[in-house]
């Protein structure tokens, strides 16, 4: 929809396609498929199957797999703080499915 309303109100003519290279447009339609496609329909899935609390922690755990994700596929340098934070990350969500658990078997 953005695409059209950008085309609509002439944005399309100042837009500098040689400026754009084949690893943004790549970038792009991975965003497009991981970011949107499948991560969309494995909400829906996980929804279906788990407690709507421990779904909603998967706003926690994309940044941690954001980091692995660089530092693997890009050599990016991961810091003694950034793995405590995932830890505490995890853990936290270890708790949330925890809670979730307990308070069905009262």
């Amino acid at each position: 929809m953005l695409l059209l309303a950008s085309a609509f109100f002439g944005e399309w003519g100042r837009v500098s396609w040689a400026a754009i290279s084949r690893r943004s447009l790549w970038a792009l339609g991975y965003l497009i498929v991981f970011g949107s496609i499948v991560a969309f329909t494995a909400y829906n899935w996980l929804l279906e199957r788990y407690s709507p609390t421990l779904v909603a922690t998967h706003t926690y755990v994309n940044p941690v797999v954001a980091v692995l994700l660089g530092w693997w596929l890009a050599g990016e340098r991961v810091a003694l703080s950034m793995g405590v934070a995932a830890a505490m990350i995890l853990a936290a969500i270890l708790l949330v499915e925890r809670g979730g658990r307990t308070l069905a078997a009262d």
